[in-house]
């Protein structure tokens, strides 16, 4: 596994970390169980980290096209509420990460000089 993959890998378990701590502990909804809105919000997530758990080579992939749900609700968390704004902008900053670290190794084949 090159070093983006497990780049990856790690960002893809701090998401599914991240709607846990923030959810219960950081900013608990106000008309639902914390409980309730982190399960919810780790579905998405969960088949990649199941495959990273396993090796499977599409983990990342998969993963990337769910942190792009994560991005979009993390600058939405941050742009709508205050109280929010920092746990949205960690959350989207992961979730960027994960995209470009995911991506990493097919773009440096793809835009590698060829000999």
């Amino acid at each position: 596994m090159s070093a983006a993959a497990r780049l990856a890998a790690l960002c893809g378990f701090a998401l599914l970390g991240w709607q846990w701590l923030w959810q219960l502990w950081l900013a608990p909804p106000q008309s639902l169980p914390g409980w309730l809105a982190a399960s919810a919000l780790s579905l998405p997530i969960l088949p990649a980290v199941l495959w990273w758990l396993r090796r499977h080579r599409h983990a990342g992939f998969w993963g990337a096209v769910a942190a792009l749900l994560y991005f979009a609700i993390g600058v939405m968390e941050a742009w709508t509420d205050a109280s929010a704004r920092l746990p949205g902008l960690v959350q989207a900053c992961v979730a960027a990460t994960l995209v470009v670290a995911a991506s990493w190794d097919g773009m440096r084949a793809r835009f590698s000089k060829r000999r």
